[in-house]
């Protein structure tokens, strides 16, 4: 059966991207290999995350420079699901985890918006039935 391996997150260095998913967000490295013409296969995902992980991409030319923090237009592009709002949302804004606003109890769940390193828009976001 088909599933979602990699989303791709157009970075603008991967040692600061790697530092920022893993020390920020609790991410796992998952591969970190060169390629031998100066990029690199960087995989990170969430722990426990048996299904999609990020490739952190460097961005190359100035097309993709430009979308760096900006991959979706502004609207939140990717939801960080955890069983723990609270302890997550601690321990990610005492990383230093910019949250754009207040948790909030939604029907679905109990969300917060906040940004990544570039300014790409993320939900962490608790499920109502978890």
């Amino acid at each position: 059966m088909p599933h979602l391996g990699l989303v791709t997150v157009v970075v603008r260095d991967y040692d600061e991207a790697i530092a920022h998913y893993r020390d920020a967000l609790g991410f796992e490295l998952r591969e970190d290999t060169p390629r031998g013409d100066g990029s690199r296969w960087v995989v990170v995902a969430p722990p426990g995350s048996r299904e999609t992980a990020l490739l952190l991409a460097r961005a190359t030319t100035e097309d993709q420079r430009a979308r760096v923090g900006d991959q979706t237009g502004g609207r939140v592009g990717w939801f960080l699901t955890t069983d723990d709002f609270d302890r997550d949302h601690a321990r990610m804004t005492a990383a230093g985890v910019t949250f754009l606003e207040p948790p909030r109890r939604e029907p679905y769940g109990t969300v917060a918006v906040f940004s990544d390193l570039y300014g790409n828009r993320w939900d962490l976001i608790q499920p109502a039935d978890a």
